[in-house]
């Protein structure tokens, strides 16, 4: 894709997380179900987060395409660096496991994770800006750039301790509530708790695998940080 056009691509998705973002911080309070929202507020669900981690990451991919338009090529490099790790280790993997993992539990009883009491709150456009667009976009961003993966250990590694982060960030919750984050976590005995989560981690670590796969196959092997090849061009 032309430089041009990526910048231009990068702004409008950049643009448009925000938006979201913004639209789910501005559930009004009084409509909202009592058992939405309550301690931790929106930042408890991982939809929430990843909202915003892609507002960081696209608005990243901007910058990197502005300092690449003006031939700032040294900080460009750095900027880039910092994409590529964003988009590889956290980007892709977490909004493939929230689109793939909410319609999966939607479909077989959505009260375990979007109780019927949140359509008359949360507009249909904004759920599926939430949990449905977020797979095309990664999608889209492989094949509209190349992307440098990270050594696998390292990429697993930093994957591995943001999900431990936020499962750290779920018990805490329970611990000062008594409440799940999700309706589904009260179904589970601790053993099984903990079986779900390392079940988890392993659909994500797939997710990031998949998606190195996939940007391996498109882009090839050799992927120059500041000169993307033919492909790129």
């Amino acid at each position: 894709m032309e430089i041009s056009a990526l910048t231009t691509y990068h702004c409008l998705a950049f643009v448009w997380y925000f938006f979201v973002a913004y639209s789910i911080t501005r559930v009004r309070t009084a409509e909202r179900p009592s058992e939405v929202f309550l301690y931790g507020g929106q930042w408890k669900y991982l939809t929430v987060l990843n909202l915003v981690l892609q507002a960081v990451f696209y608005g990243v991919s901007f910058l990197a395409d502005v300092l690449r338009l003006i031939k700032k090529l040294r900080c460009a490099k750095c900027v880039i660096s910092s994409r590529d790790l964003l988009f590889s280790v956290l980007a892709f993997p977490v909004s493939t496991f929230v689109a793939i993992s909410f319609w999966t539990l939607y479909t077989y009883n959505r009260e375990l994770v979007y109780p019927k009491s949140l359509d008359g709150v949360i507009p249909l456009w904004l759920n599926h800006a939430m949990h449905t667009a977020v797979l095309p976009f990664a999608v889209l961003e492989i094949l509209a750039t190349p992307h440098r993966y990270p050594a696998k250990n390292k990429g697993l590694i930093l994957l591995g301790f943001v999900t431990f982060l936020y499962i750290s960030w779920v018990l805490w919750i329970y611990s000062v509530t008594g409440e799940w984050v999700y309706p589904l976590f009260a179904l589970f005995s601790p053993a099984g708790l903990a079986a779900f989560f390392a079940g988890s981690l392993a659909v994500i670590i797939s997710f990031y695998n998949f998606g190195e796969f996939l940007n391996r196959m498109i882009w090839g092997d050799s992927i120059v940080i500041l000169d993307y090849g033919r492909k790129g061009k």
